[in-house]
């Protein structure tokens, strides 16, 4: 069965192809801003201009035309409204012109879901880390159960923001994770995490007074050992309650070495099992999109309007 996936959530448009649990395509084109954030119209037209040509580089990789394609998703939320709607009127319109079904996906299990296939952990807690998104979830009787989550922002978010004060461009991940090598001196920081929540925003308060006091390298390393420090403790929290013996990290944080180097360690100390997930699939793509499609194909789906705040926790898993 060949599915195609649209992911649009935030600032990534992306076009996945799979055949059957085979990934057989999977192109996408990230805005990025000039100076400061992600504007909601400006992304939603960046998806309107990139939509046909990603479609054209998905389909010419597969080898494919849309006639054949068996199945259509996208992702239904949680994101940006002006970017999701891109993606569902897309979706929508190819679905309807080849009459085929089409699947609405939520965009975090996607993220899940791609990590399980590609690292063969069938069973593992898993740190969900993206833009929006920071959650630890686990499988459990029908369910992805959240069991910790940001109670503010999400750490791609946080990171981002600290990266505009540092005069960053976006995404500021990569160049703080840069920099962050450079240094070994820690300047101690809020460390904020109540039960298996974590908050994220004193820490951004707290730099915005280290800025021309400290070097920059200083205040990157201290940053992620301080919020990847509070990110594995909850995980490993998590392992111990659920009695899990794996870890993934998903989401576009995932491709942070940092990040895996220190989940790494806590399960070697457990015995436990870590694999980090391919560099392609960490960030957001239409991949994870049609891969969750397919396993959700025969799913008879009423509401397929987008959800812009839709949980992880508030979905049925039958395809498990």
């Amino acid at each position: 069965m060949y599915t195609l996936g649209i992911e649009s959530t935030a600032h990534t448009f992306g076009v996945g192809i799979s055949d059957d649990e085979k990934i057989i395509a999977n192109e996408r084109d990230t805005l990025k801003p000039a100076s400061g954030g992600i504007i909601p119209r400006e992304a939603a037209q960046h998806h309107f201009k990139f939509a046909p040509e990603i479609l054209k580089r998905a389909l010419d990789k597969s080898g494919l035309k849309l006639k054949d394609i068996d199945l259509f998703a996208f992702s239904q939320g949680p994101g940006i409204i002006p970017s999701l709607k891109v993606g569902a009127q897309l979706s929508t319109f190819l679905s309807k012109k080849y009459n085929k079904k089409l699947i609405g996906v939520n965009h975090c299990i996607a993220h899940l879901e791609i990590a399980r296939l590609y690292t063969k952990l069938n069973d593992p807690v898993m740190l969900y880390v993206s833009g929006g998104n920071t959650q630890i979830i686990t499988y459990y009787n029908g369910t992805y159960i959240v069991f910790g989550e940001t109670q503010d922002i999400g750490v791609g978010n946080l990171i981002d923001k600290i990266g505009r004060r540092l005069n960053i461009p976006f995404p500021a991940g990569p160049k703080i994770e840069e920099l962050a090598r450079k240094s070994r001196h820690y300047i101690e920081m809020p460390y904020s995490i109540k039960g298996m929540d974590v908050s994220f925003s004193g820490i951004e308060t707290f730099i915005s007074r280290l800025i021309g006091k400290e070097k920059i390298e200083d205040i990157s390393f201290s940053l992620q050992e301080t919020i990847f420090s509070m990110l594995i403790e909850a995980s490993e929290r998590a392992m111990s309650y659920c009695l899990k013996d794996s870890l993934v990290i998903t989401g576009g944080v995932a491709a942070n070495k940092r990040l895996n180097e220190m989940g790494e360690k806590m399960c070697k100390d457990r015995n436990a099992s870590f694999k980090a997930i391919p560099m392609e699939f960490a960030g957001d793509n239409g991949a994870m999109i049609a891969y969750t499609g397919y396993l959700m194909r025969d799913y008879m789906q009423k509401d397929l309007a987008i959800k812009p705040r839709f949980r992880t926790d508030t979905v049925e898993i039958k395809y498990r």
